[in-house]
């Protein structure tokens, strides 16, 4: 098992460049498609390698005119094919063939007719990669999650993924902060009237990370301690184990796309002290799942969207002790979270702003930032619009009926047509509903809603 070392380090920064980062979950991933992603602003292809049966990584980009070669395809012999002219190249980005050359001529022996190609890894079904010099990989520790290596099979998993409109680091602040949970996500996975002093303890910190728990736990100490450990830059857990439960981790993956947006990879592993839960979370749809995860983001994706706008206006993460007044050891975490950025971390968008804020209607954009890259929900979109088709064909049959239904004068067809139709316009409306699920967000969050 891999482990983070909490000693001291000798190094003087923190290279965000080299680190392994996760781009996808396994089961996302089509091995007969190519599935584009951007990592610290390039633009990465990911394809899988039938030949060694493995996931490759390439930069996005033809060494041929700069063409993306995730606009291509998987050839009949297994190869990556450039869209443009057709160049393809092996796993290890080798041109394999150029099919403009002169018969008898060898230009893809040169050097320069090769992609660069990225280590990856598979790890707890996270596809990750190394954007940084590719012989310092094998030196890296991939920031997997440690409790999940102990007795591997015995844990049940919700996850979910989703770009967000604000950085890497805004997320490991917000998700780090658990006293913001009961306001925040009122309604959602949070009460107003669990509110209670939040007292953080620092137990280990360095340029790994830090470790960090909170004697108390959520809820008023009705599930017991917790435990937060960040691995730096863009890992983080709680660890909390109750008597009434079972043990429940909460992760979060931050994976740094360009400056102001990143994709979150949320993970819910979960070991009941019941098998009834386990059934039930088993037994619940994954694009179900999802909507509801998405909605739980939508709480804070606004305001944290423009809260980075204002901290970047008064100077940024380096000034955080000026711009933001943490009284209270609620906010421990995150202080130590900025300690750790101003005196380890090199910042990986310098020079770079970030971009103006969003329209509220793009921020709540679900199709975009995930429906479109999941491959569970696009599939659930799908057979959600033929089955509302479906129905919209059985309601105008239905309806085509009701003539010669009126000339039998019998008033059981009657009673049972006008239940069909009322079932049937019902059904449509509900998938009506759920549909637009997949494509935004709602206007005001469930804590905002009126008190009953």
């Amino acid at each position: 098992m891999e482990t983070f070392s909490t000693s001291t380090t000798v190094s003087e920064c923190f290279d965000w460049q080299e680190v392994w980062y996760p781009i996808a979950y396994i089961k996302d991933l089509d091995k007969s498609q190519l599935t584009r992603f951007t990592l610290l602003e390039q633009d990465i292809v990911i394809w899988w390698y039938k030949k060694q049966s493995d996931w490759r990584v390439f930069l996005d980009q033809c060494p041929h005119r700069l063409v993306s070669l995730s606009e291509g395809r998987i050839n009949n012999q297994g190869y990556l094919e450039c869209p443009y002219h057709g160049w393809s190249f092996s796993g290890d980005g080798t041109c394999k063939s150029i099919p403009q050359k002169h018969p008898g001529s060898k230009p893809e022996n040169s050097k320069r007719t090769c992609v660069k190609s990225f280590p990856t890894s598979v790890r707890q079904g996270l596809l990750f990669v190394y954007p940084g010099d590719p012989k310092n990989a094998a030196m890296s520790k991939i920031p997997i999650i440690e409790p999940l290596e102990l007795e591997p099979n015995s844990w049940v998993y919700l996850d979910t993924f989703r770009d967000l409109p604000y950085g890497a680091l805004t997320l490991m602040e917000n998700v780090l902060d658990s006293s913001h949970i009961p306001y925040t996500h009122h309604r959602t996975v949070g009460n107003r009237a669990n509110v209670s002093p939040v007292e953080l303890e620092v137990v280990d910190s360095g340029e790994w990370g830090f470790k960090g728990v909170w004697q108390e736990g959520p809820r008023r100490g009705t599930l017991g301690k917790q435990n937060t450990t960040f691995i730096a830059p863009g890992l983080m857990w709680h660890d909390l184990t109750s008597s009434k439960f079972g043990r429940t981790l909460t992760v979060v993956y931050a994976t740094p796309i360009r400056k102001g947006e990143c994709r979150l990879f949320a993970r819910f592993p979960f070991k009941f002290s019941s098998k009834i839960p386990m059934i039930l979370l088993k037994l619940t749809p994954r694009w179900y799942s999802h909507i509801k995860q998405n909605l739980i983001l939508e709480d804070d994706q606004i305001f944290l969207h423009h809260q980075e706008r204002y901290l970047e206006a008064q100077g940024g993460s380096s000034n955080f002790s000026k711009a933001f007044y943490l009284p209270t050891k609620a906010d421990l975490f995150v202080l130590q979270l900025h300690t750790w950025v101003k005196e380890y971390s090199i910042n990986p968008f310098a020079g770079k702003n970030l971009s103006p804020a969003l329209p509220k209607e793009v921020l709540l954009d679900r199709y975009n930032s995930h429906t479109e890259k999941c491959r569970i929900c696009r599939t659930a979109l799908t057979n959600l619009k033929r089955a509302r088709m479906g129905i919209a064909v059985v309601i105008v049959f239905i309806w085509a009926l009701m003539p010669v239904l009126m000339s039998t004068r019998n008033i059981i067809p009657m009673i049972a047509y006008y239940i069909f139709m009322i079932i049937g316009v019902v059904a449509w409306l509900y998938l009506v509903n759920l549909e637009q699920k997949f494509y935004r967000g709602e206007n005001k969050p469930p804590r905002n809603l009126k008190e009953n």
